[in-house]
């Protein structure tokens, strides 16, 4: 009876650590002398959330700290929580208070997903220490966080896993799960494996099972293998929930390259499955400057406007608001000149550090300021002819750097014709 229970057991879950020695990744948190490691070894840790991609471990860690700290541990997910369950949770801890009830451990995963209502019942229990919450979440917290609750809570970035991780873990699950161990498997092409993972750590252990699964007797696990079996098992794959950033991937790609079919399949995709309207209509105004910019500058107006109104809507009227705008971004005319400017600059940045700011362009509140020069010989572009001066900006050690190339559309086109006739030959 044993082995049918381990059988039925997924395997990323029979390979879940159980302290922090058995971690991996995540060394910037929880390697030596790391500032979470150390909070967790003295015993007293923030209330934090932890924020990174899918199968890194934010749910494991969650565990280990509450383990390492032998304190009351309860879980809710915010998918199927609401805000009785949070009160019946407080409750809980308060009856429990003359039994070490205080000071219990409550995990949130995907944090994100609650309103506002929901994180405001958190609050309290919070503020007076009777939880410290542990919150998960792949979304940007700043967004999806009311700021109450962010500010009291220490934000901690999680990271996908490198190949060297991906290859540690994938060796040790070979060589230590209890049912692995039991077969014969050789790795001799590790390519695909780690591919369809994508750096989720928990994907590569079920990308993992699936295979050696389909086999009977010795294991050769090659790059074909992985690729045949896992597209012979992808509707089970995809049932999962897992190829949620493969497809929010190709559903991005598609509208960069301009195909309003692909792009609207990858969308019915997500209504399908039920993403959150607002992940999607988030992801469409980064792609408006990204991708569309200044070839279209209407295209962050609608994407906006899109987003403020599936915020409104939600479910099923928003696929049709997402649609609209879809198809719009997708025959949109293509820029990244925004994207490429911003990056060119900063990399600028760093390079030379906070170069001195021409004394000429300079605010001079003061009669000392203006004594020392700032603001003398600024030209005010709007008392020159054509509103314009031609005066250099840049501080002295880079002037005449260009960052900003104007793509070749045509609206861009006038701009660039327009540039090049005030400033010749930068442009």
């Amino acid at each position: 009876m044993s082995g049918t229970h381990i059988n039925t057991t997924p395997l990323a879950e029979r390979l879940r650590p159980r302290t922090l020695d058995d971690y991996i990744g995540q060394e910037h948190l929880v390697g030596e002398n790391s500032v979470l490691r150390r909070a967790i070894i003295s015993g007293t840790i923030p209330s934090m959330i932890f924020w990174g991609p899918p199968g890194v471990g934010k749910t494991t860690l969650a565990t280990i700290i509450t383990n390492q700290l032998n304190r009351p541990f309860y879980s809710l997910s915010a998918i199927n929580s609401g805000v009785k369950d949070i009160r019946d949770v407080i409750e809980k801890v308060k009856n429990q208070g003359l039994f070490g009830g205080n000071n219990a451990v409550l995990f949130i995963d995907e944090i994100h997903r609650f309103s506002k209502s929901q994180q405001d019942s958190l609050l309290g229990a919070v503020e007076k220490g009777l939880v410290t919450l542990i919150g998960a979440t792949t979304e940007n917290p700043s967004f999806e966080v009311i700021s109450a609750l962010l500010s009291r809570c220490q934000v901690y970035v999680m990271k996908a896993f490198e190949k060297e991780q991906m290859h540690t873990l994938l060796h040790k699950a070979i060589k230590d799960d209890e049912v692995l161990k039991e077969r014969e498997i050789e790795v001799e092409e590790d390519e695909a494996l780690y591919r369809l993972s994508g750096g989720d750590a928990r994907r590569l252990l079920n990308v993992l099972e699936i295979v050696v699964n389909s086999v009977e007797g010795k294991v050769l696990i090659t790059n074909e293998l992985v690729q045949d079996t896992i597209q012979e098992n992808m509707a089970m794959y995809d049932k999962s929930g897992e190829m949620h950033y493969d497809i929010i991937s190709a559903f991005i790609k598609s509208i960069r390259g301009s195909d309003p079919n692909a792009a609207v399949y990858y969308l019915a995709r997500m209504v399908e499955g039920g993403e959150d309207p607002k992940f999607i209509a988030r992801r469409l105004l980064i792609l408006a400057s990204e991708d569309i910019g200044n070839a279209n500058p209407t295209a962050l107006v609608l994407a906006n406007t899109t987003f403020d109104a599936v915020a409104k809507i939600g479910w099923p009227e928003s696929r049709i608001i997402l649609s609209q705008c879809v198809i719009y971004l997708a025959t949109s005319p293509k820029s990244n000149s925004a994207y490429a400017a911003i990056g060119a600059a900063q990399a600028k940045v760093r390079e030379t550090g906070n170069l001195s700011i021409p004394l000429h362009i300079r605010n001079a509140p003061t009669k000392l300021m203006k004594d020392m020069g700032y603001g003398a010989n600024y030209q005010n572009s709007h008392a020159q002819a054509g509103s314009f001066s031609g005066q250099e900006y840049l501080p002295d050690d880079i002037k005449g750097t260009t960052f900003y190339e104007p793509s070749d559309n045509k609206r861009e086109n006038v701009t660039r014709a327009e540039m090049k006739r005030l400033w010749r030959e930068k442009y």
